[in-house]
């Protein structure tokens, strides 16, 4: 399996037979490698409605004929804009071809502004347990810290954590690294950083401090190999 990551909390996924993209906020994200015009992939997973983490969702998934797994609100939201939707629900899990994915809590906020700067309510936050060709990986999504993800982490033998530190508009990096320690995997990503003023970080600092499990601060298009 090989894992990439492409700026703000944008993670692909690339199996034997499936490329999944997470949260992809392409367009607009100026962090990102990726090409919204071109990219492929045969699923989008969103942990919740913000712009930017539904980001190109809906002409990418037109154009791949991809599945969108969202949070209920949101995967109804983006089916009545002709997007092929699996809508779920926090604490839910369900296995596809592909995998098997759970929603977990995430403490933060979901609606979707519009062009014409109306709100549109997408449901609950969430974060995303996937797990493919035998390992699991954790995208917490845009969190505050909170001790359920102690629970994850005993419930649920993870290899990837990618975990936000941008602070202002989830937790920061001191509580991250309580996160990191919670949700023990083998390996802890930071993301959500640098990509506005009010988020930026230091991501290898952060992955120097972590304790339990590997810190690594993944460069835009670094691949990872599990």
């Amino acid at each position: 399996m090989q894992i990439s990551y492409h700026g703000h909390s944008v993670v692909k996924v690339k199996t034997g037979e499936h490329t999944i993209l997470i949260d992809p906020f392409i367009t607009g994200n100026k962090l990102c490698d990726l090409d919204a015009n071109t990219v492929e992939t045969d699923v989008i997973l969103l942990t919740h409605g913000h712009n930017d983490h539904v980001g190109d969702t809906v002409e990418i998934a037109k154009r791949n004929d991809a599945l969108v797994v969202a949070p209920n609100e949101l995967a109804v939201y983006l089916g009545l804009k002709g997007v092929k939707t699996h809508p779920m629900n926090l604490g839910g899990a369900y296995d596809f071809e592909f995998g098997r994915v759970k929603f977990t809590h995430a403490f933060h906020g979901s609606s979707y502004q519009e062009e014409d700067n109306t709100f549109v309510y997408t449901g609950m936050p969430g974060g995303i347990l996937l797990t493919v060709e035998g390992k699991t990986l954790y995208h917490l999504g845009d969190t505050a810290l909170f001790t359920d993800l102690k629970m994850y982490g005993e419930l649920n033998d993870i290899e990837v954590a990618f975990i936000p530190i941008g602070d202002n508009f989830t937790m920061g990096p001191d509580d991250a690294l309580i996160a990191a320690d919670w949700v023990k995997a083998n390996i802890i990503v930071p993301v959500h950083y640098n990509t506005f003023p009010v988020i930026e970080q230091d991501p290898d600092a952060f992955a120097e401090k972590v304790k339990t499990g590997k810190g690594q601060a993944m460069k835009v298009g670094e691949v990872l190999e599990i």
